[in-house]
């Protein structure tokens, strides 16, 4: 078992601190946040060891779990790393491009490990159909949520639209060539609800939408490719895969046939895959813990994070 500490035990970190209890693969040692009220409240509640400095909870663990503000993960990334401990590090991964880059460089000089956290890679639904997205060429994306002060600190594109960001890139195996978009700061000083437009080198372009003003949550991205949608829904944690084949000579009562004007027959049908229930924040700090014990790379890497970031921020530059 593997010992770790978090750093930050805000609303996620004390998420952290549940799941890295409970995991198999972790051996919690404790935790350190800036607010000393707030963090002897939750050692007195729940028991968690508490350390009075960063230091002394980096040294005496093997991995750092970084919950902190987006701010503090460079300067917290780097005591970590330069102890020689394995990182995990939650998204954004940090506040510039710039430090990402530095954070992965240092990880490769030390010689441990870095994972981001992507969540929305773990959900059961997108993991039920990734294997079967191939060369998505229009892709579109929409995530609203219901307004809530904690996050709007950043804009929303680093907030909500990251999340989708990091799904496209890790399926559409080609460079960015163009980004388009627009934001619109209603309630925050930074934008709270944004629309991009992606064109990839491979002719792939995709639509994403992010809101935190809307009056219901959403969390749908939608993929088509040659002869296949994809639909997930990763708040419902539900999808639908319909597909299109050559139609049979003699067709049964009940099969969905189109024609199209050359006069060539297609069958739609669906092929749902089954979808297994897990705990998405769990599974990524697990998978992690697999990464470092088996010496392989992350599902998740600091490069997966930093192109995240990096897309991310040619969106915000163009508000």
């Amino acid at each position: 078992m593997l010992k770790a500490g978090v750093l930050g035990a805000g609303h996620l970190g004390k998420i952290h601190l549940r799941l890295l209890q409970q995991s198999e693969k972790f051996n919690l040692v404790g935790f350190f946040d800036a607010d000393e009220v707030n963090a002897k409240k939750i050692e007195a509640e729940f028991g968690y060891k508490y350390f009075d400095t960063i230091e002394g909870l980096i040294n005496a663990v093997d991995v750092v779990s970084i919950v902190t503000p987006t701010l503090s993960h460079y300067e917290c990334a780097k005591l970590a790393i330069s102890k020689g401990k394995h990182i995990f590090i939650e998204k954004p991964i940090t506040n510039t491009v710039v430090e990402a880059e530095t954070i992965r460089a240092l990880v490769a000089q030390n010689n441990v490990k870095g994972q981001v956290g992507h969540v929305e890679r773990f959900n059961p639904a997108f993991k039920a159909v990734r294997d079967q997205i191939h060369k998505p060429m229009f892709i579109e994306s929409h995530r609203l949520a219901e307004f809530n002060p904690r996050g709007t600190d950043v804009p929303v594109v680093l907030d909500l639209m990251i999340h989708d960001i990091d799904i496209i890139l890790s399926v559409v195996n080609s460079k960015v060539k163009n980004i388009s978009a627009s934001g619109v700061s209603v309630i925050s000083e930074t934008p709270d609800i944004a629309n991009a437009r992606i064109e990839f080198v491979n002719g792939c372009v995709a639509n994403l939408t992010a809101s935190r003003i809307s009056l219901k949550n959403m969390r749908k991205t939608r993929f088509f490719q040659k002869d296949a949608y994809i639909s997930v829904d990763f708040l419902e944690k539900k999808c639908e895969v319909v597909k299109m084949k050559d139609a049979p000579l003699s067709p049964g009562d009940f099969d969905m046939i189109l024609q199209n004007a050359e006069g060539v027959k297609k069958q739609i049908y669906f092929d749902n895959p089954e979808i297994s229930n897990n705990n998405a924040i769990l599974d990524e700090l697990e998978s992690f813990a697999d990464a470092i014990n088996n010496n392989t790379k992350p599902i998740v890497t600091l490069h997966d994070g930093t192109e995240a970031l990096r897309v991310a921020t040619m969106i915000i530059d163009q508000f």
